[in-house]
């Protein structure tokens, strides 16, 4: 067929045609302009050049911290506290410097935010100022390495658990219920917190019981100190850090003892539960050596006891009441509480290293 060049590079020339056309179209959609004022010129070309930009300084610090990631989870050795520091840093800078980029790119000079600059400062003061405490509390925070993830805390609020993540504005703390609470950063700032693990993670622990007036004290201790004997939280059974026993009170009805023990790492950050683990041993070491746990007393004059009076009445109230069977089942004797902080403690990923470098002397 003799017309088929000339058919085809006609072809060829229409569809180049209209691309051209097409470009011309797109290049005048994004030369159209959404602000022009003052010298200042936005077009949506440049404003999806801005976000372009961002979304980039997004990806790139997305990157470096799974990165920083990898390598701490490649490098046992690697202080996780630094590296996530490092990693919150490294996201800041992309994100401020993504942002300054992207205003370039849209045509705002950095020179004109003067006045921007005064409108922030005056949102600051009203609206903002919440949010920027928090912000700049949370830089303190990262800085300071008084807390660190995977801390334990406790605030002057009541909340204390385990430090997860420390944001922007908030810090995520899990409770022991493994139930997430968001902590505004400030709180931590201006506010009282106790931090269970910040130069050494073994924290002692007073486990308050009572026994009857005339009830043998070493034969008190004893019995608390083979009960924590069976708890496995207890640090050591001898030495400086052993439990011991201490009779800290003479109370209304009773002699009120304390059983001081120190505990394990993992421990103690499960006070409640381990708290729960050792009364359940201590009630089991008393009951086995018949040593009696009082009720409050009183002095009752009783004139008539179930129609009855006088000596016959004092005979009935000193009947013995029957005693309660032992329970068939098993577990039912079980120790629920230290089966659960032992199981909790075998399934948690490891603490991170702290950085002795930067601890408060």
């Amino acid at each position: 067929m003799p017309d088929s060049p000339s058919v085809i590079d006609s072809a060829r020339a229409g569809a180049a045609e209209n691309w051209h056309d097409g470009l011309d179209r797109i290049g005048e959609v994004l030369d159209f302009r959404l602000l022009h004022t003052s010298g200042l010129e936005i077009t949506i070309g440049s404003l999806v050049g801005a976000v372009l930009v961002v979304a980039a300084a997004l990806v790139v610090s997305y990157l470096c911290q799974r990165a920083l990631d990898r390598y701490a989870r490649s490098n046992g050795s690697a202080s996780r506290a630094t590296l996530y520091t490092l990693s919150r840093v490294t996201h800041y800078i992309l994100l401020v410097v993504g942002v300054m980029i992207a205003l370039s790119v849209a045509g705002i000079p950095v020179s004109r935010f003067a006045v921007f600059a005064g409108a922030l400062g005056v949102g600051l003061g009203f609206g903002l100022q919440a949010i920027f405490n928090n912000f700049v509390s949370g830089l303190i925070l990262l800085f300071e390495r008084t807390m660190q993830v995977g801390d334990f805390v406790e605030l002057s609020s009541g909340v204390h658990g385990t430090v997860q993540d420390i944001h922007i504005r908030a810090t995520r703390i899990t409770t022991n219920d493994n139930i997430d609470i968001l902590v505004p950063n400030s709180e931590f700032v201006n506010g009282k917190v106790v931090n269970w693990t910040l130069r050494d993670v073994s924290r002692r622990l007073k486990v308050p019981f009572r026994v009857a007036y005339g009830t043998d004290k070493d034969l008190v201790k004893q019995a608390a100190l083979e009960a924590a004997a069976e708890v496995p939280f207890t640090l050591t059974l001898e030495g400086d850090r052993k439990p011991q026993v201490w009779l800290t009170s003479f109370g209304e009805s009773a002699l009120d003892f304390s059983l001081v023990v120190w505990l394990t790492a993992d421990a103690t950050k499960r006070p409640s539960t381990v708290t729960a683990a050792y009364n359940w041993v201590l009630d089991s070491a008393l009951r086995r050596h018949e040593i009696e746990i009082p009720y409050p007393q009183r002095d009752l004059n009783v004139r008539t006891w179930f129609g009855q009076s006088g000596d016959a009445a004092q005979a009935e109230s000193r009947k013995t009441p029957q005693k309660m069977s032992t329970p068939a089942d098993p577990s039912l004797t079980d120790n629920d509480a230290a089966r659960d902080a032992q199981r909790e403690i075998a399934e948690q990923t490891p603490r991170p290293e702290r950085d002795d470098s930067h601890e408060r002397r």
